[in-house]
């Protein structure tokens, strides 16, 4: 099993973990009722998804 042999640096360690980010999520709007909505899934409000119903909706 590896073990380091020598102390890792804080800024060296911080140089390995910059890509860590988190990334904001990208958010379209639904074309039939113009509520927001992640991209590649059936709207929530409409249950509309590429101009096709495919979910049923209570309204």
């Amino acid at each position: 099993m590896g073990v380091p042999k020598h102390k890792i640096s804080k800024s060296r360690g911080r140089k390995r973990r910059t890509h860590w980010k988190l990334e904001t999520p990208q958010i379209t709007r639904c074309p039939r009722c113009n509520e927001p909505v992640l991209p590649h899934r059936a709207c929530s409000s409409c249950g509309y998804y590429r101009h096709r119903k495919v979910l049923a909706v209570a309204e």
